[in-house]
């Protein structure tokens, strides 16, 4: 991470054509996912969207590594950035209301959660690495400008800093199993979608927000956009949700992380991703 950020870029392409022509089963993921999720589009668009997944999966090693261990100053200085919607959150935060921060998995969501965190009081949601060692790094790296981070387990943890007038980033966007999911739409596929989230909402009172990313003429781009979603039920919050996140997906589909097997549960890890 020594190097500029304009030869992380370089090097970064040239990753991600390795990745390209490399005959892994994260690409082959990736290729189904986007063929299942956008079946109206001709086999051409389709290899277009996949052809840039994975060449802009490149930069997540540079991304990731720019977020956990550059400074502040170099960040700032470095990532060219524009944050739509930062007033609304901040201003939730100072009235000590709860925020529970949605978004999604995106090829540079390391860098979006470090950006954000810059500029504002975040809380982080992770899953604990397989790897003692890694996990280290891992929870070092994010703490560079969160406040603290809770296992995506720890529902009660949740809750605490969410009553606690804390915002808590959080990406429900992954096949987590059946046994704490519903079966809801996502691209028009069944997909275990955690059912947790109108839960804790209910528990704590919190407001809801997004954060969706993307990237424009060179500069990332975050936009934070309350959200109002159904509470009725934890299905009809959910499929709301999904879809809200599927809008989002759809304005670039590039950046999105297909390369997770999100149907799994529900279309069988053999059938599908075979």
């Amino acid at each position: 991470m020594i190097f500029p950020r304009k030869a992380h870029l370089l090097f970064a392409n040239l990753l991600g054509f390795l990745f390209l022509i490399s005959d892994n089963k994260r690409n082959k993921y990736s290729k189904i996912n986007i063929e299942m999720c956008f079946p109206e589009l001709s086999q051409q668009e389709q290899n277009a969207i996949y052809r840039k997944n994975i060449i802009s999966s490149g930069k997540i090693l540079f991304d990731t590594g720019s977020a956990w261990f550059w400074s502040d100053t170099r960040v700032n200085k470095s990532i060219p950035y524009k944050i739509n919607g930062l007033d609304e959150l901040i201003n939730e935060q100072r009235l000590r209301n709860g925020v529970l921060l949605f978004f999604k998995h995106s090829l540079h969501l390391e860098l979006d959660a470090r950006i954000l965190g810059l500029n504002a009081e975040i809380y982080g949601v992770e899953r604990e690495h397989n790897s003692k060692y890694f996990q280290a790094i891992q929870k070092n790296g994010r703490l560079k400008s969160m406040q603290g981070v809770v296992d995506r387990k720890n529902i009660l943890g949740f809750i605490k800093l969410l009553k606690n007038g804390k915002t808590l980033l959080y990406a429900p966007d992954q096949d987590y199993g059946m046994k704490n999911s519903n079966e809801v739409k996502f691209f028009n596929l069944p997909a275990a979608t955690i059912r947790a989230p109108l839960k804790i909402v209910q528990n704590t009172n919190c407001k809801t927000f997004f954060l969706n990313s993307y990237i424009k003429n060179n500069v990332l781009i975050l936009d934070i956009e309350k959200l109002n979603l159904d509470h009725s039920s934890e299905f009809n919050f959910s499929e709301n949700l999904n879809k809200y996140i599927e809008n989002k997906i759809r304005l670039s589909p590039h950046e999105y992380l297909w390369q997770h097997r999100r149907f799994k549960s529900t279309l069988g890890k053999k059938n599908i991703y075979k």
